[in-house]
């Protein structure tokens, strides 16, 4: 009897065997679900090639907008779940879009497995040059005397961007009108040309904007000052009290997909963010690598999304 039973978990685990050695068998795509030149862009972007090396197959970015990042998501989701078709996501669309969407045209806790975190970013507060408006306490002041003169830009619905700008309003006491885009790129073109006055962005792509001067960056959303800009001060420092949010960029598939080819994915995006160059960049873009396992990433995608399901309770978002 034990030799049979010893026969059959053998013959139970060859598929998985074989989806293991026969993973992949063709290209890899990474879904964007935002416009290029975003902060997910940028990640997926530095990993593909050391990924196409490693897997032995061409790894591809294709960018798929739309419906707050829910859109590409959606896409992903409902793909065959062979670790073929990925997506690069960040917390917007992994564990806020569910409280702020009557319907996101997938089902974030069933129809998705968490691969791996590649990291986390704070945002920063920026300012169109023609606002004036040097400090938080200068844009507050502002606002509370011309209560609709501030429209804040977002990169989507449900975006760390969007919600930042929500706690702020909540904290602050202040009026603005949030006007959401496609990803980060169209919103901070707006931003620039003054179509819209502040907007919460990720650092990656944030900085540059404010390093050449086109843009005030008037304080960032972590606790601590980043070191790429210690001389913009914290929204903490600034006088908005235990102010705090980051934004993270995750790996997801399909739901389905074998473990082996899970576990491959995991290893394979791990060795690719450790990779001296790769991490160079990214890391001068101010991103913290994370390159956690999927079991972890699974447990603080469910934290993630709880605290800010509170945060979307209090501030009344929805999609618009």
């Amino acid at each position: 009897m034990k030799v049979r039973s010893l026969a059959a978990a053998v013959l139970l685990a060859v598929p998985c065997l074989a989806h293991a050695q026969a993973f992949p068998s063709r290209q890899i795509t990474i879904i964007v679900p935002y416009q290029p030149g975003g902060t997910n862009d940028i990640i997926a972007r530095t990993l593909t090639p050391k990924l196409s090396e490693t897997l032995g197959q061409p790894v591809v970015v294709e960018n798929k907008p739309g419906a707050g990042g829910n859109l590409g998501a959606a896409l992903v989701a409902k793909s065959k779940p062979d670790g073929h078709t990925l997506l690069m996501a960040p917390v917007g669309v992994l564990a806020i879009n569910k409280w702020i969407y009557k319907d996101m045209g997938f089902d974030a806790d069933k129809e998705i497995v968490p691969i791996i975190n590649t990291g986390s970013v704070p945002n920063m507060l920026l300012v169109n040059n023609s606002v004036p408006a040097s400090s938080v306490r200068d844009l507050v002041a502002l606002a509370k005397v011309k209560p609709d003169a501030i429209n804040f830009a977002s990169m989507g619905t449900g975006t760390t961007g969007h919600l930042c700008g929500e706690m702020f309003k909540m904290a602050v006491n202040v009026q603005a009108t949030h006007v959401p885009y496609k990803g980060s790129a169209p919103a901070l073109q707006d931003l620039l040309a003054g179509q819209v006055q502040i907007m919460f962005d990720n650092l990656p792509t944030a900085l540059p904007r404010v390093k050449n001067g086109q843009l005030k960056g008037l304080a960032v959303t972590s606790l601590k000052r980043t070191p790429l800009a210690p001389e913009i001060p914290t929204m903490d420092e600034s006088g908005v009290p235990g102010y705090e949010a980051t934004a993270w960029f995750g790996v997801v598939g399909p739901a389905g997909m074998p473990k082996p080819v899970v576990d491959r994915l995991n290893a394979e995006f791990g060795k690719a963010l450790k990779d001296a160059q790769n991490a160079q960049k990214l890391e001068a873009q101010g991103l913290a690598i994370i390159a956690d396992s999927p079991e972890h990433f699974a447990t603080y995608v469910a934290a993630e999304s709880q605290k800010w399901r509170k945060v979307v309770v209090a501030s009344g978002a929805k999609a618009d």
